[in-house]
């Protein structure tokens, strides 16, 4: 989602929570918000009337919670990314957002501004941003204490899941590594059974968890 403009969307149940992060992306011309609701249905509303790329959600709003929002998001615009911020990183709730609404990034809100438009850049960018607290409680929530070395993964397997992170494609990543593409496909096959993933953002989630980037 590479663009000259960012079509944002927020929703809080809270208007001086929207208007603390329109201030914060005051003066960057890259962002722009073109839709504000303090109800996620109106939003929901909204969202059929207008083009955006990037919703922002609260989690915890009457009638409706972010992760809800979020699924219905998801189901009736897959193309818009969504960054959820909240008061706290419940691990399990993090990961649930990540399995049904794949969310691409959550962070809390007493992140400070240029964190906030760090995130902002890299979602827009076709990444995704974790603030560190939410993935100290997602690793928590998960149990993930085994070592690395229970799934196998050699060093290459590590490099390409490290471009994949990127948003490297098979051909980039084969150009990079000096490998062929089909030999890329086959370590990628090898990736998701050794992490028992099946999604890029499943492994990307992964690789976070178990601390194979950086």
């Amino acid at each position: 989602m590479i663009k000259d403009k960012v079509r944002i969307a927020i929703v809080d149940d809270h208007q001086i929570v929207i208007d603390g992060l329109l201030s914060m992306m005051e003066g960057h011309d890259r962002f722009k918000v073109v839709l504000q609701a303090t109800e996620p249905k109106k939003m929901l509303q909204l969202l059929k009337q207008n083009d955006v790329d990037l919703l922002l959600t609260d989690i915890m709003m009457p009638e409706m919670t972010g992760n809800q929002l979020a699924k219905e998001v998801r189901k009736q615009f897959p193309e818009i990314r969504i960054l959820a911020l909240s008061m706290s990183g419940q691990g399990e709730l993090v990961n649930e957002m990540i399995n049904d609404a794949d969310i691409a990034g959550y962070v809390l809100k007493n992140i400070g501004k240029q964190e906030f438009l760090t995130a902002l850049e890299k979602i827009a960018s076709g990444g995704i941003y974790f603030s560190e607290e939410v993935l100290a409680e997602m690793i928590k929530d998960s149990s993930v204490k085994k070592e690395n070395e229970d799934t196998h993964l050699t060093r290459r397997e590590v490099e390409i899941i490290q471009l994949i992170e990127k948003e490297f494609n098979n051909k980039q990543i084969a150009d990079r590594l000096f490998i062929s593409e089909r030999t890329v496909e086959t370590h990628r096959k090898n990736i998701f059974r050794k992490t028992k993933t099946n999604s890029a953002i499943g492994l990307i989630k992964y690789a976070y968890e178990h601390r194979l980037i950086q």
